[in-house]
């Protein structure tokens, strides 16, 4: 699985943030997405579970000219199904499944599962991946990140769940290679109005 963590290094490469945009309908989602490719987020992600979900990634692939969109909480097949038919350019899941990380790579999709311990850390490396989602990060704390990188040092850590656009700089310090935005990068994008 080397061949797809060389396509997370060319994406991510002098990119700090990913975008994810869960919970809104197509058109919404678009939006932000636009917003944020014009402030630089050049990845973002859109989580499958439901089919508001599944629409809204297909709209976000159609918008997104070339850019790389994933497709988010692809935990079972009919997902990874879901994502290649919509056009996904890489898989995101919540933990680590090796079989769901193969499906993935065979289907031409690059696979960046969720890890919260050493081992699944080892698993991973073991089965060839070089880039993981560590979830939930803001449970994991900074000091996670720090420790994880002695025995890892070939491992690259997206920090997911919970951060805010105050956790970019310390979890980067900490050691993660790129910060995942939510809802935080939906405040960003949109923030209140305020009198």
């Amino acid at each position: 699985m080397t061949a797809t963590s060389g396509w997370f290094e060319e994406a991510f490469a002098g990119q700090t943030l990913l975008g994810i945009l869960r919970g809104f309908d197509p058109g919404e989602t678009v939006r932000l997405a636009e917003l944020a490719w014009r402030l630089g987020v050049r990845c973002v992600e859109v989580p499958v579970q439901d089919e508001r979900g599944r629409a809204a990634l297909r709209a976000t692939v159609e918008a997104a000219a070339g850019r790389p969109v994933g497709a988010g909480t692809v935990t079972t097949p009919e997902r990874l199904h879901a994502a290649v038919q919509a056009g996904a350019a890489f898989t995101v899941a919540p933990g680590l499944d090796p079989e769901l990380a193969e499906a993935s790579r065979s289907a031409g999709l690059p696979h960046l599962p969720g890890v919260a311990t050493p081992s699944e850390v080892a698993l991973a490396e073991r089965i060839g991946l070089r880039w993981v989602k560590a979830f939930p990060a803001a449970a994991l704390g900074t000091a996670w990140f720090s420790a994880i990188r002695g025995p890892f040092p070939g491992m690259r850590f997206v920090a997911t769940g919970g951060m805010t656009a105050a956790s970019v700089t310390p979890y980067l310090d900490a050691g993660a290679s790129v910060i995942a935005l939510g809802s935080g990068l939906a405040d960003l994008l949109n923030p209140p109005i305020t009198a």
